[in-house]
């Protein structure tokens, strides 16, 4: 009798052991996001036996752009140094947030004074995507003063740029209210021969804008020592005062000048030819009324900037995204377009995305591969694709890749290169033969040297891709 009660509470333990050594030993199921795509036995030939691929790394993730298919992928979890493919996460950004226009600039009037303060708008007499708005308003305004109030903004360079490049046109100082886009352009002519037993004349070198001009002077012997001869014009670090070498040749130059708010109140001055002082922003809530007048259309601002890859447009985009973001509305923050762009428009992004600046020239940027194609993916969903590649460079049209990507029945791929020292990517959009249209993310990190042989072979790689898928 004593062995029955025994027996139950053995097989009580028993059962009771069952349903948690099951749980033990089932295998969870794996995400469907987590299913690779069929590998492609000739893409995994190409890139495993192409020489100039070996020695660095290298990432590619391949998609149909109409159906988001994932067609192959090759270290597509691991970050990159994005480079200037950065730029089409700020072009996606500011396609949420600024619309058709940019805002060009904010303004009230009280009495015989207009208050205004910068946008971040880069066009106001910008050499390559000028725009007269903002000028023809603050020229014709009636008011006796115009007062210009300054806006917090960030620092001048973004965080990891380098600091040595404060001479070269591609770094200009970023700034709330840009004149000139923040840089002075040399024009030098072709030298005039000279006479039979003659002094040469000499080269003659125009300075835009003129209030520069005196600032600008010709090199000397001593400064000519060591030269590199493909630096035209250099600049002293921290001011405004600029050596120019002459050539045999004729030559354009354009360099940053150091931006501050002295500098611009005389710009203004001069340009607008009215007085212009400087003043602080102090609407009264409820009595001065606080308009935006818009500039240029968006898409003009966008091409240039995807085209040619200019950094100076992409920093001051994100900008001109701050004055959107609503309270509080007297910073233009890029750090808080950035974390508000994550949260909102790039959450559903695969990878976490370290984002530090507008144009990519910082190496704290990281991408992954099918992050990046994750954007383009974004990108052809929500603007239509004849727009879309507009915008960007086209394979043998203008601008990065104009001498690529194209053969006898037309352009192929458009999108967007990076290049840094030891950097190589493109991310965009390859039409295959068959009319398909595929989002391409190209990563190459760490080159040894030059990168002329990995460039090639990144378009043979994807002229395969292109008569294969």
């Amino acid at each position: 009798m004593l062995l029955r009660p025994l027996y139950l509470l053995l097989l009580l333990v028993w059962g009771m052991a069952q349903p948690l050594a099951c749980a033990q030993s089932a295998k969870p199921a794996a995400p469907a996001d987590t299913l690779r795509p069929a590998r492609l036995p000739w893409l995994d030939s190409l890139l495993n036996e192409a020489p100039a691929l070996r020695q660095h790394q290298v990432g590619l993730s391949i998609a149909d752009a109409a159906t988001g298919e994932v067609l192959y992928e090759l270290n597509e979890a691991r970050y990159f140094t994005p480079a200037s493919v950065m730029k089409l996460f700020s072009f996606y950004t500011g396609l949420r947030l600024l619309g058709d226009s940019l805002p060009s600039l904010r303004y009230f009037s009280r009495g015989d004074t207009l208050f205004f303060q910068g946008t971040g708008d880069p066009t106001f007499l910008h050499g390559d995507v000028p725009s007269r708005r903002s000028y023809t308003f603050l020229a014709r305004r009636p008011e006796r003063m115009l007062a210009y109030c300054t806006i917090a903004t960030p620092p001048v360079y973004g965080p990891g740029w380098g600091w040595d490049d404060f001479n070269y046109y591609f770094q200009p100082e970023r700034t709330a209210f840009p004149i000139y886009g923040n840089t002075v352009r040399f024009y030098a002519n072709a030298p005039v021969p000279a006479r039979p037993r003659g002094v040469p004349a000499p080269q003659r070198v125009r300075v835009l804008p003129h209030v520069f001009a005196p600032l600008a002077g010709v090199a000397d012997a001593e400064a000519r020592l060591g030269h590199d001869p493909d630096v035209h014009v250099t600049r002293v670090q921290l001011e405004n005062r600029f050596t120019y070498f002459t050539a045999p040749k004729k030559w354009v130059d354009e360099v940053p000048f150091r931006t501050s708010r002295g500098l611009l109140l005389r710009l203004l001055g001069d340009t607008l030819r009215r007085a212009v002082v400087g003043t602080t922003w102090k609407p009264r809530p409820g009595r001065d009324s606080i308009r935006v007048l818009t500039g240029l259309p968006a898409d003009s601002l966008y091409r240039r900037m995807l085209r040619v890859s200019d950094n100076f447009l992409a920093e001051q985009l994100l900008l001109m995204c701050a004055t959107r973001l609503g309270p509080p509305r007297d910073s233009l923050s890029t750090v808080r377009v950035i974390r508000y762009a994550q949260r909102h428009f790039l959450d559903s992004l695969p990878d976490k995305l370290p984002w530090v600046d507008g144009s990519g020239l910082s190496r704290l940027n990281l991408v992954t591969p099918r992050t990046l194609n994750g954007l383009l993916l974004l990108l052809h969903r929500e603007v239509p694709e004849r727009r879309l590649l507009s915008l960007l460079a086209a394979g043998g049209g203008q601008g990065t890749l104009r001498r690529r990507y194209r053969d006898a029945n037309g352009t192929w791929f458009w999108g967007k290169t990076g290049t840094l020292t030891n950097t190589c990517n493109l991310a965009g959009y390859v039409r295959t033969k068959s009319g398909r249209l595929l989002a391409v993310s190209f990563l190459n990190n760490s080159i040894p040297g030059d990168d002329q042989a990995v460039r090639n072979t990144m378009q043979r790689i994807l002229g395969q891709v292109r008569t294969r898928l």
